[in-house]
């Protein structure tokens, strides 16, 4: 079940990119309450449900949009591209009122979303989105409530890259030079516990680049804010974490950072791997071969809930403390309360998640304010059904 009154519940590419001019129309941060890196907090709790009806129902049918306008209080932002990352920056203590960033794989523009607002372009890459590349993934600064900081991952007329914003900065190179290829140039990103960036990798379409050590495709990579190995990796002087993945469309720490997972489009299946330090992926954790296609993932304490971008809704694994699953993956807002498909997922905390919608990409039926970037709720969370 989709949140019902989402917010009242919350409440109750180039080489040329360092010479360009700072994004404009960023906004000083604000003292609410604002994701900071891996464990983001929300203020208020879930209401008691009225009588004689389940936690998370909404009691009153939700109108369908009109053009760019979307009734469903779980919508953020709407009328995007397909959207490929996700980061909430700003929940207002007082209203409820959430603002958050999004990414458009295809026009490389980084926006300001927020409720009943037409979206704020803060920064456009050229981006080559041939295939699966373009401006692919986005993640927040550990410490953003005091330095503003965004990364993002984007594929170049040359390479594929990390990059950082800030505001009234330049566009600055984080880690440049990872392979480029005719398929393979998806990458995402998050911050482990420590504050290290992590970087997903694709493979470039060389799976042998996957397996060498020495190049940056097809790994998750771990480096700092300037793009050297973090302290600590495997092997000393290395950016190296894990290797061996093909196209990734996830990445996602534990809040306890016990666990990190990485979804991938493998050769013949979908896949989920649990990403140890210093071992090869090896064998996956789970394997799609219906492929539903797998995106963005959320490590909650007893699942890890992955966002599927051609077929609607999510898929959860129930899991144990350890990460061992418990059973099949279970299909949630899949039906009429669902968003249709979702790319990027970004665990708030153990109940929700932030989304984004891909509804307008090949295969997918858009309603008037597709693309959207959303608030969703697990429906056993909330006591709802999982349709």
């Amino acid at each position: 079940m989709v949140i019902g009154s989402a917010l009242g519940l919350l409440v109750a590419g180039c080489a040329s990119f360092p010479e360009q001019p700072g994004p404009a129309g960023w906004s000083a941060a604000q003292q609410l309450t604002p994701q900071a890196g891996p464990v983001p907090e929300l203020p208020g709790e879930l209401p008691k449900a009225p009588q004689g009806q389940e936690p998370g129902q909404s009691q009153t049918p939700v109108p369908p949009p009109q053009g760019c306008k979307d009734f469903n209080p779980a919508v953020v932002g709407t009328c995007l591209d397909p959207v490929s990352g996700v980061a909430l920056t700003d929940v207002n203590p007082s209203t409820g009122a959430v603002t958050a960033l999004a990414t458009e794989r295809s026009t490389g523009r980084l926006v300001r979303v927020a409720k009943d607002v037409d979206p704020v372009e803060l920064a456009r890459f050229d981006v080559d989105a041939a295939a699966d590349g373009g401006l692919t993934g986005l993640t927040l600064s550990p410490t953003y409530p005091e330095d503003q900081l965004v990364y993002v991952y984007v594929t170049t007329a040359t390479d594929n890259r990390v990059m950082r914003i800030a505001p009234g900065d330049v566009l600055k190179p984080v880690l440049t030079g990872i392979p480029k290829g005719p398929s393979g140039n998806r990458g995402v990103l998050a911050h482990d516990r420590t504050g290290a960036l992590l970087v997903a990798t694709g493979d470039a379409g060389d799976p042998a680049s996957a397996a060498d050590p020495a190049s940056l495709a097809g790994k998750v990579l771990r480096i700092d804010g300037s793009g050297r190995p973090a302290p600590g990796n495997p092997t000393a002087g290395s950016r190296v974490l894990a290797s061996g993945l093909r196209s990734p469309g996830g990445l996602c720490v534990s809040g306890d950072g016990s666990k990190t997972w990485v979804t991938d489009a493998g050769a013949s299946a979908d896949l989920l791997y649990r990403v140890e330090a210093g071992k090869a992926l090896g064998d996956a954790a789970w394997s799609w071969p219906e492929r539903p296609g797998v995106a963005g993932c959320a490590s909650m304490s007893d699942m890890v809930w992955v966002a599927t971008s051609a077929t609607p809704g999510t898929l959860s694994l129930p899991m144990n403390p350890d990460g061992s699953f418990t059973g099949k993956p279970e299909p949630m807002l899949g039906g009429e309360d669902g968003f249709g498909r979702l790319g990027p997922l970004v665990a708030l905390d153990d109940r929700t998640a932030l989304a984004g919608t891909v509804n307008k990409a090949a295969g997918g039926t858009p309603v008037s304010s597709d693309d959207r970037v959303v608030i969703i709720l697990r429906p056993d969370a909330a006591g709802g059904s999982k349709d």
